[in-house]
């Protein structure tokens, strides 16, 4: 489904990813670990459009998404649910929904979206009418995340999801990563949480300064002695 292959990609001249390869196939949960600085958000940005490509390619369904503006990304199939949630406190949950659907003209269709957010989250139907900067912080990832759904994306791009959360939140929003990709979106997940993240995930790349050095399936990842020591807690 996406082919990155050789891609540096940065702000301004500075590339702060040197030479990376991955691949995501459709269907799949794939995990993208490392340390804080090791590129992983910028990765996702830089699929989204928001960041230059300086070399290499991204190609999602076998079409280019070098220079493609972000707008083009979305209406590929690409969603991206940004790290710190970035919702529009100011406007009520519905609102937040509706932008993440401005492509939809389909108002039967728009109506169908809104019931399945509203079914994996159900909090967000209660809470439609208020505003999104007066949610919790558990309720501002899911509408986050709901948001991302609103545009049907094949590819959902979620950025630590976790974070910031309590440990029990945690678990509800990793349970409803997976249901979402049971329904058949597939998912590229940076995530702090290397644990969970690979519990859930089919495969994972692990990046550290801008450079993948593992890639395996989750699995064998999770048992890596490498992993265990940087990321697992040993």
């Amino acid at each position: 489904m996406l082919t990155v292959e050789s891609l540096e990609a940065g702000y301004g001249q500075t590339s702060c990813l040197k030479g990376i390869s991955l691949e995501v196939r459709e269907k799949e949960i794939v995990a993208l670990l490392g340390a804080n600085g090791a590129g992983k958000t910028t990765t996702l940005m830089t699929i989204s459009g928001l960041v230059s490509v300086h070399a290499g390619t991204i190609a999602f369904h076998g079409a280019s998404l070098v220079g493609a503006a972000p707008e083009r990304v979305v209406r590929l199939g690409i969603s991206h649910v940004p790290e710190g949630r970035r919702i529009l406190p100011r406007l009520t949950v519905m609102e937040n929904l509706e932008l993440g659907a401005y492509l939809q003209q389909d108002r039967a269709a728009l109506a169908q979206d809104l019931q399945r957010v509203f079914a994996l989250f159900p909090v967000l139907a209660e809470r439609r009418r208020q505003l999104a900067g007066t949610l919790s912080g558990g309720e501002q990832q899911m509408l986050a995340m709901g948001r991302g759904l609103m545009a049907r994306p094949k590819l959902l791009l979620l950025d630590e999801p976790s974070l910031g959360l309590a440990p029990k939140l945690v678990v509800t929003i990793f349970q409803t990563i997976q249901r979402i990709n049971q329904e058949g979106v597939t998912i590229l997940l940076v995530e702090q949480n290397a644990y969970l993240a690979l519990q859930i995930a089919h495969r994972g790349y692990v990046l550290e300064t801008g450079r993948i050095v593992l890639t395996d399936t989750a699995a064998a990842l999770a048992q890596n002695p490498q992993v265990k020591a940087a990321y697992l807690g040993g």
